[in-house]
């Protein structure tokens, strides 16, 4: 790891101390400063050398402010933190396709991955205002085909590690679901912060190999 995914390390685990202790200065602080962190490192890994690293850049900053974004509790804040990581998920896509993607694979893949959703739905969609189910239903849908564009993009030789990081973004975009709709908690975070802020290393440490 180079020394600014460091910075995303420590400002993660005093994130989740801050959480814990309730110390809302000091989630303020070390959330915007762990997601700063992974848009450093992708830049020190050389994004900006190669159209992969360009896109996942933007997608880095994007997810930055969603983040920022999340922060609040207000309902037009979740909108631009949800629109902001739509964002994010369609330049990984767009960052795919520039890397080269199986096309055949992620149709095969979107079959499970659709069995998947319509069970995160069920789970999820009846606690859900109805004033916020499109926007989160289009964020499922595209998050789907993002997980699915990075398992086309490994089977097209890609980078293995690009499919841990998709699948591990998914997952933490369930806990915050679950702490946002179904049942807050500092144990949503517990799970959910290490393995998006992880997600997001990896994907920056992705872009070095190109």
């Amino acid at each position: 790891m180079n020394e600014s995914a460091w910075v995303t390390v420590v400002a993660t685990v005093a994130l989740l101390g801050s959480a814990w202790r309730g110390l809302r200065a000091g989630e303020l602080v070390a959330k915007p400063l762990a997601a700063a962190g992974f848009v450093a490192s992708a830049w020190q890994h050389g994004a900006s050398s190669s159209p992969y690293g360009a896109w996942v850049l933007v997608a880095l900053v994007a997810s930055m402010g969603g983040d920022v974004a999340l922060m609040w509790r207000a309902p037009g804040a979740f909108l631009a933190g949800l629109g902001l990581f739509l964002l994010g998920h369609v330049a990984y896509a767009a960052a795919f396709a520039a890397r080269g993607v199986s096309w055949a694979v992620v149709a095969v893949a979107l079959a499970p991955l659709s069995l998947v959703l319509l069970g995160v739905a069920r789970w999820l969609l009846p606690r859900v205002p109805r004033r916020l189910k499109a926007p989160v239903v289009a964020y499922m849908a595209v998050i789907t085909v993002m997980v699915a564009g990075a398992i086309g993009t490994f089977a097209a030789g890609g980078d293995a590690r690009i499919v841990v990081a998709a699948a591990a973004f998914y997952l933490s975009d369930l806990s915050v679901a679950r702490d946002r709709f179904i049942a807050p908690g500092f144990a949503n975070k517990t799970w959910g912060w290490p393995l998006y802020f992880g997600a997001q290393l990896v994907f920056a440490a992705t872009v070095a190999a190109r």
